[in-house]
């Protein structure tokens, strides 16, 4: 399951008044949700032997098979996480100092369903497997990917150059652009990452 989790991307989701990042995967055979609200991070693995009990336990007037259960919290969970949450669903999110518990609320088979997914704190493997590598490796991916439009930048300026100093000009100046500075521009960004983060 969490092999599977890895492959799935993060969603903004919203709770009240709080915004969270949360992946979610479920097969047959239980499910995974990992959600975070980038101070914590929080994790459930439940197998089918734990949501069969606890649904008995939540939902007293419901009998059906454990697959059913699993099948209906996936269809409740992947359109809240694709920002479409059916209208007939409630979900409210409840924090403390070691726990998150994220409620359920909604309709089986015309009869009321609740579940309760109860998240502990997610152990920093799992924290580094799935933020902080892909992070770090989405930065690298960033870093080289800038480093190589630079380059291009700093060619056409060359090219542009040469043209100029073959007597070429312009039809139309508003096409006219300044030589592009580097150092300039990493200050530039620098300067406006540190005002979008105060």
């Amino acid at each position: 399951l969490e092999s599977s989790l890895l492959t799935q991307p993060w969603a903004s989701v919203r709770f009240g008044e709080s915004t969270f990042l949360a992946k979610v995967c479920f097969r047959d055979t239980g499910y995974i949700l990992l959600i975070s609200d980038l101070s914590s991070i929080w994790y459930e693995s439940a197998d089918a032997e734990a949501v069969g009990q606890r649904s008995k336990e939540l939902n007293k007037r419901l009998t059906v098979h454990v697959s059913s259960f699993l099948n209906h919290l996936c269809n409740l969970m992947c359109p809240l996480l694709a920002g479409q949450p059916a209208a007939t669903t409630a979900f409210s999110c409840h924090r403390s100092a070691s726990s998150l518990r994220l409620h359920v609320k909604s309709e089986l088979s015309g009869l009321p369903f609740y579940w309760d997914f109860h998240c502990c704190p997610a152990p920093l493997e799992m924290v580094f497997r799935h933020l902080v590598r892909p992070l770090i490796q989405m930065n690298l991916a960033l870093q080289c990917q800038v480093q190589e439009l630079i380059f291009l930048l700093l060619q056409k300026d060359a090219e542009i150059e040469d043209y100029r100093e073959s007597g070429a000009t312009l039809s139309r100046d508003r096409l006219r652009t300044e030589p592009f500075q580097e150092e300039a521009f990493q200050q530039n960004f620098v300067a406006k990452v540190r005002g979008g983060a105060s």
